[in-house]
């Protein structure tokens, strides 16, 4: 089974829209095809970006959000993070998408700012867009 890291982005995306392929990935979860880590600082940046006002449209509420957010705490791995090495990437906030990716041993983060996570080919892990992950599994 394959691991993954799902980058912000990518849930701002399928919160945004149901018409394209973050919400066609974040459709799947839970997969059998995939396993879908998350630790307590990606976490936090989920609930931090996905409740600020610009993205809460109105169909999006903050508990709707908050209710949405429990479930993929529900569905997906969780990580227990015990180094930092940072900084390796320009964001600290790549970084600890990064650290999550290492430590859970995942072949990909997938995320929409693949130059984000440009240098990170020796740690085995690649940034990969949602439509190229989807293909991979053949869910597209």
């Amino acid at each position: 089974m394959m691991r993954v890291v799902i980058d912000t982005n990518i849930l701002v995306s399928a919160m945004k829209s149901d018409m394209g392929a973050s919400y066609a990935l974040i459709s799947k979860l839970p997969s059998k095809k995939f396993d879908f880590y998350i630790s307590v600082p990606l976490y936090l940046e989920y609930q931090d970006v996905l409740t600020r006002p610009e993205h809460m449209t109105g169909k999006n509420k903050k508990e709707e959000i908050l209710a949405f957010l429990r479930y993929l705490c529900k569905v997906a791995e969780h990580q227990k993070i015990f180094y930092l090495w940072r900084p390796w990437l320009k964001d600290p906030k790549d970084d600890l998408v990064l650290e999550l990716a290492v430590a859970s041993q995942c072949e990909y983060i997938i995320t929409y700012n693949l130059k984000d996570f440009s240098n990170i080919q020796n740690f085995g892990v690649k940034p990969i867009r949602p439509k190229e992950f989807l293909s991979i599994i053949r869910e597209v």
